[in-house]
C-alpha cells in the first residue's frame, strides 16, 4: 500500500513543478513581451495610455508577467486538489485549471478598462495647475502616499488575507466542474485586485509605460503576498511607499528612473508613440494629440 501511495505522489509531485515552471516560463515570457512592446515608451507620470485596442493588449500581458509569480501557490493548490479528486474516483475535468487562471484575468481585465476609463476622465478634466512643473509632483506623490495608507487599512488586510491562504480560499469557495473552476478564479482576482489596487495606482502615477516601475510594483507585490511575515512585509511597504510618495512630491529629479513629463525622454517617447507636444502647462504626462497605437 505505501509502494502505491509513493508511486502516485511521484508523478503528482512531477505535476506540481510542472505547473509552477509553466506559470513562471508564462511570466518571463509576458516580461519579454513587455519589454519589447514598451521600449521607448515611457514618458514619466501620466504617461498616455494610446488607443484602448493598444492599451488592453499590453495590460493582459503585463498583468500575467506580473502577477503570474505570486499565484503560483493559489494556482498549484488548486490543481493539487483536482488531481486529488481524480485519486479517489470524483469528477475533475480535463482543463480547470487553464479556466481558473482565465477567471483570474478576466477580472484584471476588467480592472484595467475601469482604469482606463478614469484614467481618461482625468486627463479630460485635468487643468494648467496639474502640469508637471506646478502640482504635478505632488498629484503623483499623493497617489503614491495614498497607497501608502491603503497599506495599514482593514480592508488591504482582509484581502490580503485571502491571498495568502490560498488552501483555506480553494476549500471554501469550491465549485464543481469547469464553471466553478471559473468562478473560483473570478473570486480569487477579485481579492487580488481589492488587494493590489493602490499598487497599480502607483505604477500610473510613476509611468505605466515603464518596465523599470512595473518590476518595482511586481516584486512588491510578490513580497506582500509570499513572504512568511505578513505584517513585516506589509508595513515595511508602507514605509518604502512614504519615502517615495514624498521624493516624487519634493524631489523627483533625485530618483533613479523616473522621467519627467516634457524632459528630452519624454518627448522621445511621445515621438515614438506618435503623438505631438503640446503646450506648456500641461497636466503630468499629458500627450497633447492622441493617436492611436498600432504598435
Amino acid at each position: 500500500m505505501e509502494s502505491a501511495r509513493l508511486s502516485l505522489r511521484a508523478p503528482l509531485e512531477r505535476g506540481r513543478l510542472g505547473l509552477i515552471g509553466l506559470l513562471l516560463g508564462l511570466a518571463l515570457l509576458a516580461w519579454l513581451i513587455t519589454d519589447t512592446r514598451m521600449q521607448g515608451m515611457d514618458a514619466g507620470p501620466g504617461t498616455d495610455l494610446g488607443g484602448l485596442g493598444f492599451y488592453l493588449s499590453a495590460w493582459v500581458v503585463m498583468m500575467a508577467a506580473m502577477m503570474f509569480p505570486s499565484i503560483v501557490p493559489m494556482v498549484t493548490v488548486y490543481a493539487g486538489l483536482q488531481n486529488r479528486r481524480r485519486e479517489v474516483g470524483k469528477s475533475a475535468p480535463s482543463g480547470a485549471v487553464a479556466f481558473f487562471v482565465s477567471g483570474y484575468l478576466l477580472v484584471w481585465t476588467a480592472a484595467g478598462l475601469i482604469a482606463f476609463g478614469l484614467f481618461e476622465l482625468g486627463q479630460a478634466a485635468s487643468s494648467d495647475v496639474l502640469s508637471w512643473d506646478r502640482g504635478g509632483p505632488y498629484l503623483a506623490g499623493g497617489v503614491i502616499l495614498v497607497a501608502a495608507v491603503y497599506q495599514l487599512m482593514p480592508l488591504k488586510d482582509a484581502c490580503l488575507a485571502r491571498c495568502r491562504d490560498p488552501l483555506g480560499f480553494v476549500i471554501g469557495n469550491w465549485r464543481d466542474g469547469r464553471i466553478g473552476a471559473l468562478r473560483l478564479g473570478t473570486l480569487h482576482g477579485a481579492w487580488c485586485v481589492g488587494c493590489c489596487w493602490a499598487l497599480m495606482a502607483v505604477l500610473f502615477a510613476l509611468g505605466v509605460m515603464s518596465v523599470g516601475w512595473m518590476i518595482l510594483v511586481a516584486a512588491l507585490i510578490a513580497i506582500e503576498k509570499l513572504l512568511p511575515w505578513k505584517a513585516v512585509a506589509n508595513h515595511g511597504i508602507a514605509v518604502f511607499l512614504v519615502f517615495l510618495g514624498l521624493a516624487v512630491a519634493f524631489a523627483p529629479r533625485d530618483i533613479p528612473g523616473l522621467v519627467a513629463p516634457n524632459s528630452p525622454a519624454a518627448m522621445r517617447a511621445m515621438d515614438s508613440m506618435g503623438h505631438q507636444p503640446g503646450p506648456k502647462g500641461q497636466q503630468p504626462g499629458s500627450m497633447g494629440t492622441k493617436k492611436n497605437m498600432e504598435r
